[in-house]
């Protein structure tokens, strides 16, 4: 048994559509010849039973129930055994290579998300990401869950024919020639259902969008009162979506009707011609019965090459939704040849501020503009180069930008002041790089003062975590999240306003207990908090414009006279000025919005 998904699905083709498809087929080549291996026996063991068939006709004609009919009867049977044979290996591997197919574009889509960041809701709706999952991915996987019957099919309509040709070669024409054209006229309704198929596409991916934003916005919406008008406009995109949906079923139930009339129109042609060919003698009852059998089973052939070009159609427009996806530019994109990484303990600075981390200290982060202060932090991580460009970030020597993307996410964690949690098992959820003891754990909960965490999730460490961690109030999400960065035990770990949904006094705990775990490896906390500042080694200031204008310790600061000292009281005296919280998170969130 194959395990799936593939550990590495592969650098595809960002060209075109076709070229995806192809690059598929390459990947998973054995699994597709394979499966065209037992389609093809299958349909030709189905292919041989017509012929069988009528040469059982003429044999218990001219002979009677003899041995010449007990031969012909046997064939029948291993024809029969044939197809249930090869049709159960021929079902597997279609299966298998649905799935293989299936999961890789699942991986392409999550993969390229993953590392775009947000980079892919810049250039797409978020509803297209998720329909490129949810839709896409399954419609390129049903061509080849279909290719191995379809080649089967193209092998035994060939034989077929000339099998046709062989007993009568009038006949033999009129069947040969008239499978292509129902074909042909069936092929005529191709183009408008594509036309229709991808404005439904279209239409569902916009609904799957507002959908979306409107679930994420909900609280937001109930609060000032709007979830009516985002109700009717996801209202009347659903009746969008139902009318391009009956569009296309307008064109798909001709195309279904058509292939069930003009197969029959044909086989009464033949059934026409063969008989009156058998009343002059030109066909024996038998050969007519072969015709007929043919006539019915090419049906067959030409209704898995319908399929498949419906199918095709399908996989062309979903690979160009996936392909749009995949040609997202990333926000941080991997280097060409990547620099050799700088040895443990090296410096971490950004050259524009004046911004230095030195090895093994705790470091607090000020400014009167919050987010100039987050846009530092963030920047120390490289996660947008758009916005980094005129930024110099260094490890050591060696601009962030040069550094192997896997080694500097290793080395250097960011945690954003917006904790965002994921459903799943809290110990997951909290060890997110997959080697923390349970001990680790829960040492990380206490060091973030969320030990409460464990009775309000059922089941504690080994409990299930909602999608967003929507059980927890906002304070325990921070509280969380902060466990988790400090389980990364990252070389230099940059936290962003880590306590700002959390009252002072439960604030205090974490500031002693954090900087106690951090001390000897370098920290950054982004925070205006005296109770924080306290606690870590010294305090850089930043002016407005982004530059660090003065470093010392908390306590200096605040006792110094100087244009900087000043500035800085300026901007800690708000916090000082606030007036304690009650040691309740939702009301702490509301105090750290504040803040």
């Amino acid at each position: 048994m194959r395990p799936l998904p593939l550990p590495d699905p592969g650098t595809p083709p960002l060209t075109s559509a076709p070229r995806l498809l192809l690059w598929q087929a390459g990947r998973q080549r054995g699994v597709v010849a394979l499966a065209a291996l037992a389609g093809t026996v299958s349909m030709l063991a189905s292919a041989a039973s017509p012929l069988l068939l009528g040469r059982a006709v003429d044999a218990g004609l001219a002979a009677g129930f003899g041995p010449e009919l007990l031969v012909q009867v046997a064939w029948m049977g291993v024809a029969a055994a044939t197809i249930v044979v090869s049709g159960v290996f021929s079902h597997t591997w279609d299966v298998e290579s649905w799935l293989r197919a299936t999961f890789a574009f699942t991986e392409l889509v999550g993969d390229k998300a993953t590392r775009a960041g947000h980079a892919v809701t810049r250039k797409l709706p978020t509803g297209e990401v998720v329909a490129a999952v949810a839709n896409d991915a399954l419609r390129v996987g049903d061509v080849f869950a279909m290719s191995g019957r379809f080649l089967g099919g193209v092998v035994a309509y060939a034989v077929a024919t000339g099998v046709l040709l062989s007993q009568d070669v009038r006949l033999g024409l009129v069947v040969a020639l008239g499978i292509p054209v129902v074909a042909a006229a069936l092929a005529l309704l191709v183009r408008p259902l594509q036309a229709r198929q991808q404005a439904a596409r279209e239409a569902t991916g916009r609904l799957t969008a507002l959908g979306a934003d409107t679930v994420s916005g909900l609280r937001i919406l109930r609060g000032i009162g709007g979830e009516d008008v985002f109700a009717a406009r996801y209202a009347a995109q659903s009746q969008e979506v139902r009318r391009r949906g009956v569009r296309v079923a307008t064109v798909q139930s001709v195309l279904d009707g058509l292939q069930v009339l003009l197969p029959g129109l044909l086989v009464a042609l033949v059934l026409w011609i063969g008989a009156r060919a058998v009343v002059t003698g030109d066909l024996t009852p038998g050969e007519l019965v072969t015709f007929y059998g043919y006539a019915a089973f090419l049906s067959w052939p030409v209704q898995m090459a319908t399929q498949m070009l419906q199918m095709t159609t399908n996989a062309l427009v979903a690979a160009r939704k996936i392909l749009g996806v995949l040609q997202v530019t990333e926000a941080t994109p991997q280097a060409a040849t990547p620099a050799a990484a700088p040895p443990g303990g090296a410096d971490l600075a950004d050259r524009t501020s004046g911004l230095v981390l030195r090895p093994g200290r705790v470091v607090g982060l000020v400014c009167a503009d919050p987010d100039v202060s987050a846009a530092l932090a963030t920047r120390l991580g490289r996660l947008d180069d758009d916005v980094e460009a005129d930024h110099h970030v260094t490890l050591g020597d060696v601009r962030l930008a040069d550094l192997d993307k896997s080694v500097l996410r290793e080395r250097v964690v960011v945690a954003e002041a917006t904790p965002h949690l994921f459903s799943g098992v809290l110990a997951d959820t909290l060890d997110a790089r997959g080697r923390a003891a349970r001990d680790e754990l829960l040492a990380a909960l206490l060091t973030a003062d969320a030990q409460d965490v464990l009775d309000s999730v059922p089941g504690g460490l080994d409990g299930e975590l909602p999608e967003k961690g929507r059980s927890l109030s906002g304070g325990q999400r921070q509280r969380v999240a902060l466990a988790r960065a400090l389980l990364t035990d990252a070389e230099v770990l940059v936290l962003v306003e880590p306590t700002s949904a959390v009252d002072a006094h439960t604030e205090a705990r974490i500031a002693e207990r954090v900087a106690q775990a951090r001390r000897g490896r370098t920290t950054l906390v982004v925070t205006a908090s005296p109770l924080v500042l306290d606690h870590v080694d010294e305090v850089a200031l930043l002016s407005d414009d982004g530059r660090v204008v003065a470093t010392a310790t908390h306590a200096d600061l605040l006792a110094r006279t100087d244009t900087a000292a000043v500035a800085y009281r300026a901007v800690v005296g708000r916090s000082l000025d606030e007036p304690a919280a009650e040691p309740a998170d939702d009301t702490d969130t509301l105090e750290g919005a504040a803040r």
